[in-house]
């Protein structure tokens, strides 16, 4: 079995996603300063570039690696995390307020998305396709049709006592300020939870169950990683990253 790297050398990127959706979100909550008003977002945060604003649609990106993008019925809380404590997280805490703040929605969806790029220093630009085709596959003719190494991602899903797993396994290209970009594999997680839905009167009491459970759901989710897809456990996280 191909391992990624030596485990003293290992790196780790991580990124967390919170997304909330309801059909009676609207315009009002798609604005700059409606987190900030709303106290979901405390007033001394700053913003690394303007807003980006669509119709239907706002990117904010703050100073502390946290993102927040509404889109449609849909708000995502996006967390970029180095060498914090879990306990340090903050969208969680940003979740919890968002929702407290607009009891009356018709919340339809709440998913939980971890991320986390293994970087592949050794092995050359392939790497990444290499543990896919020969760690994650089994060997064999049917990898060697055409005139170009086959590219393989997967796409896996899991039914958990609380919702549906589901994990995607992709090539990625990590790019690190004044560094060439460094072949990677993207391991994307999605908790999908949709049971709350069940009793309209209990949809504030279940959100704050499922974003209580995030911890958990990342143990969960990194277990994964480092044990059963063989992924030494071992992290330092950059302080800044793009995931491509």
């Amino acid at each position: 079995m191909e391992t990624l790297q030596n485990p003293t050398e290992i790196k780790e990127i991580q990124e967390i996603g919170i997304s909330i959706t309801a059909t009676s979100f609207g315009s009002t909550i798609l604005s700059s300063d409606y987190f900030k008003i709303s106290g979901v977002v405390p007033q001394d945060w700053q913003l690394v570039r303007e807003p980006i604003v669509n119709p239907g649609s706002i990117q904010l990106v703050y100073q502390n690696r946290i993102s927040i993008i509404g889109q449609q019925n849909t708000v995502t809380f996006i967390e970029n995390f180095g060498t914090e404590e879990v306990k340090d997280i903050l969208v969680a805490d940003l979740a919890r307020k968002f929702i407290d703040k607009l009891p009356n929605a018709d919340y339809q969806f709440f998913n939980f998305n971890p991320k986390s790029v293994i970087p592949m220093r050794d092995g050359g630009a392939d790497a990444a396709r290499r543990y896919i085709t020969r760690t994650l596959l089994s060997p064999g003719s049917w990898q060697d049709v055409g005139k170009a190494p086959m590219q393989a991602n997967l796409n896996l899903s899991y039914q958990l006592d609380r919702c549906q797993l589901n994990v995607s396994i992709n090539e990625a290209n990590i790019q690190i300020p004044e560094q060439p970009p460094i072949p990677g594999v993207l391991f994307s997680g999605n908790f999908n939870y949709n049971s709350f839905r069940e009793d309209p009167s209990m949809q504030l009491v279940q959100l704050h169950k499922c974003i209580e459970h995030w911890d958990l759901d990342l143990a969960i989710f990194r277990e994964m990683i480092e044990q059963r897809f063989s992924v030494f456990g071992n992290s330092i996280f950059p302080t800044s990253f793009n995931m491509g």
